[in-house]
């Protein structure tokens, strides 16, 4: 029997047939309410950590955390692939520890792939989880986990070296076994030559539509983050607004006497 569920193979063979929308997820409503529209894959990005935790970056994050969240998602999400983003230090030290917690994720939270972010640095990683049968994304350009040693968000591949190195990471990570390959704050022209010189999918986020899919942060999109929200960011809703509007008008009624009212009464 055929199964609609999305895989990393299915994903990667979306390469040059059809664009392709992602999230992020973090809790269960989220994940279940995305897998109803169909998002193909769904990230457990390391961004709850601001999002949804209050962090000032995705720096603190613990491996217990993304663990605790993306079981959530998995089990909201029935047909989506998720995705989960291993946090700062948790496969930096050793490929024997990339492999222990990437194996978690896919062992006790169940989730179907993870991300890392980094270069052609990362190769000997990546190539290590694939062949123990962990699928991969992979993730270049602006890497929020090293934004201390860049000085703070910055856009990359301006700068003929930037894109070149670029272009040697995409190729590297491609051959060591990423099915995807996450493109983050560069400009589109840069991003395409990418694109064009990968044959595994690749997923912007502030990279230009020259990508084969897209991504946003969810609180991003429905406007419910606390901090303003980066340039490449498209708000298709105003949650926050509407949030505010409900409970004010909560609790005036509350306050006012007027709920609960007899039809919310046994």
């Amino acid at each position: 029997m055929y199964s609609t569920k999305w895989t990393a193979s299915k994903i990667k063979a979306l390469k040059g047939k059809q664009h392709f929308a992602c999230l992020t997820a973090g809790d269960y409503i989220t994940a279940k309410l995305l897998d109803e529209c169909a998002i193909p894959l769904l990230l457990v990005g390391d961004s709850l950590g601001m999002t949804m935790l209050g962090y000032e970056t995705t720096l603190p994050v613990t491996m217990a955390e993304m663990l605790h969240h993306t079981a959530a998602v998995v089990r909201g999400a029935k047909s989506a692939l998720v995705v989960a983003d291993m946090p700062f230090l948790s496969y930096h030290v050793s490929v024997q520890q990339a492999i222990a917690n990437a194996g978690r994720f896919l062992k006790s939270a169940g989730a179907g792939a993870v991300k890392i972010e980094g270069g052609a640095s990362r190769a000997p990683t990546v190539k290590a989880l694939t062949e123990n049968g962990i699928p991969v994304m992979g993730h270049i350009g602006l890497t929020p986990q090293s934004i201390r040693a860049l000085g703070g968000y910055k856009i990359a591949g301006r700068r003929a070296a930037e894109i070149k190195k670029l272009v040697s990471d995409a190729r590297a990570l491609e051959k060591a076994g990423v099915f995807a390959l996450v493109l983050e704050c560069m400009p589109p022209e840069t991003a395409r030559r990418i694109t064009a010189m990968v044959k595994i999918p690749t997923i912007g986020i502030g990279a230009g539509p020259h990508c084969d899919g897209q991504i946003l942060v969810i609180h991003d999109m429905l406007g419910l983050s606390a901090n303003v929200s980066p340039k490449f960011v498209k708000r298709y809703a105003d949650l926050t607004a509407q949030i505010r509007q409900a409970s004010g008008q909560y609790k005036a009624e509350v306050e006012n006497g007027k709920f609960p009212a007899k039809e919310h009464c046994y």
